[in-house]
């Protein structure tokens, strides 16, 4: 994957925008949400968060495409992407961060050197306040 972009016949599940979810998403894969969704994502995959999502969770995948509003901690494996009109209220930890004009980021980015965001199993890494 390059630069956030994903192939439609890419992505294995779908939340579309009249969908409200409440808890853990683990995937493999591609993940599109358009929705609400409410709790924790852990994948090794993409997570596209789209246009009209609404996301409060804290979020450990390989790579997060994000165009819609999220509230909550970023750990990515590979890469960060904000795509306008995306708005992230929170930390991002990950090697690679892209962020378009008129994105909205409010929180701190602190960039990996290789294989030091690399997701455990069982074990997720967040950034605390007392981080710099």
């Amino acid at each position: 994957m390059s630069r956030g972009k994903v192939n439609a016949s890419d992505i294995i599940a779908f939340l579309g925008p009249e969908t409200d979810f409440n808890g853990k998403l683990f995937f493999e894969g591609s993940v599109r949400l358009d929705g609400k969704f409410k709790g924790e994502i852990m994948s090794p995959g993409v997570l596209i968060v789209g246009e009209s999502a609404e996301i409060e969770a804290d979020i450990n995948v390989g790579t997060a495409v994000i165009s819609g509003q999220v509230m909550g901690q970023i750990v990515a494996q590979d890469q960060v992407v904000l795509h306008y009109p995306g708005r992230l209220l929170g930390d991002i930890k990950a090697p690679s961060v892209v962020v378009d004009e008129g994105v909205l980021f409010d929180g701190r980015c602190q960039m990996l050197e290789g294989d030091q965001s690399l997701i455990e199993p069982g074990k997720v890494t967040y950034l605390s306040p007392s981080e710099s």
